[in-house]
């Protein structure tokens, strides 16, 4: 059997080690998972009594459309329920719009370093994909996206905050591209970090929305709302370009429980606000931590800081694996040298400051 070309040769996505087996290799008692960029705070407590009430009704199909879930996220946002795609985690939305609208005879634009689901499906789709390198501080180079853009690109993506840097664009920045970016080609803008973002000029999306005809929107609730073992994202856009993509949506791809967990996740601002009030709290007292070290910290607007060391990642991550922490290693990341930490709760980065200072002298930082 013969695979089409273009994923002949493509790595599998590589999950990290569990953490029961990370205990095991290490003899370790307790682990600490910092490498996934997921909530510390857990969900709304309003999520696990929507599903538990839920949980006898697994005998029957998802509703396909979402119908309760795409009400609260149109009402939510002032949008038509038809402007809505609902995918299971925004990974899957990423993979409706390059199905859509990328062939081999077509194009698509993105960061480098940026989420790898943009690159990956482009190739299963044989797309020609340029690849733009983020400037020195980690943003977006915006002059150099638009020229790459020519009459073959269909999508140009916009990682706003950026994965793996956690560098966010400003407003001004984002509409001065939009007006330039020809009509004919989408600009998907990636704001899985949405809900952590304290900058005050970050770009009014949903306005942005109503603007620009070809501008689209991804969101999730992997992140702030906690829900990453369901798998719900959603992508926004103008009809046309929604109903566009509805097609290649596979029947039933959010399950029941995604559906109802969601519903209920947004019926809590309270709980949002204050993950991100102790976000942003913790992610200072690390940055603090570690610009007091004399290492590069680059501005993030996530839940995550991403941090030159000079040191091989793989090296900085194993030293932290034998202690007990799973952090991300910044060679798979397109930072070599780097190392990815999840912001954790005040006692997990507590710990983790403690085992920094026996680690980074040893390692020579």
């Amino acid at each position: 059997m013969f695979a089409k070309q273009q994923i002949q040769g493509l790595p599998p996505y590589a999950p990290g080690k569990p953490i029961e087996e990370v205990k095991q290799d290490y003899g370790l008692t307790k682990v600490v998972k910092m490498a996934s960029n997921e909530n510390p705070y857990g969900a709304s407590p309003l999520v696990a009594k929507a599903i538990t009430h839920a949980a006898s009704a697994t005998s029957i199909y998802p509703d396909g459309y979402g119908t309760v879930l795409r009400d609260k996220l149109a009402a939510k946002h002032a949008l038509d329920k038809q402007q809505l795609i609902l995918g299971n985690g925004s990974d899957e939305v990423i993979q409706f719009f390059c199905r859509s609208f990328l062939t081999p005879e077509t194009s698509t634009v993105m960061a480098t370093p940026t989420f790898s689901q943009y690159k990956l499906n482009a190739t299963i789709e044989g797309a020609i994909i340029r690849e733009v390198a983020v400037k020195e501080d980690g943003s977006h180079d915006l002059e150099g996206m638009l020229a790459a853009i020519d009459e073959t690109t269909r999508i140009v993506w916009v990682c706003n905050p950026n994965n793996p840097n956690g560098v966010a664009l400003d407003e001004a920045s984002m509409i001065d591209f939009l007006q330039r970016v020809p009509e004919s080609c989408i600009v998907v803008c990636d704001e899985a970090y949405f809900e952590y973002v304290a900058r005050e000029d970050y770009p009014k999306s949903l306005d942005l929305l109503k603007e620009y005809p070809n501008f689209v929107v991804l969101r999730t609730f992997s992140k702030a709302y906690g829900l990453a073992a369901l798998r719900v994202g959603y992508g926004m856009a103008q009809k046309e370009i929604a109903q566009a993509v509805d097609p290649v949506r596979p029947p039933f791809n959010n399950n029941t429980l995604g559906h109802i967990a969601a519903a209920a996740a947004l019926e809590d601002e309270t709980f949002i606000n204050e993950c991100k009030e102790k976000n942003r709290q913790e992610r200072e007292r690390l940055r603090v931590y570690f610009e007091g070290r004399g290492l590069f910290v680059y501005p993030s607007e996530t839940n995550f800081l991403l941090i030159e060391t000079g040191v091989l990642g793989n090296k900085i991550f194993q030293a932290y694996l034998e202690k007990g922490f799973i952090l991300r290693s910044g060679e798979a990341l397109g930072y070599p040298t780097a190392i990815r930490i999840s912001i954790g709760s005040e006692e997990e980065n507590g710990e983790l400051l403690q085992v920094s200072n026996e680690i980074l002298p040893g390692l020579g930082v």
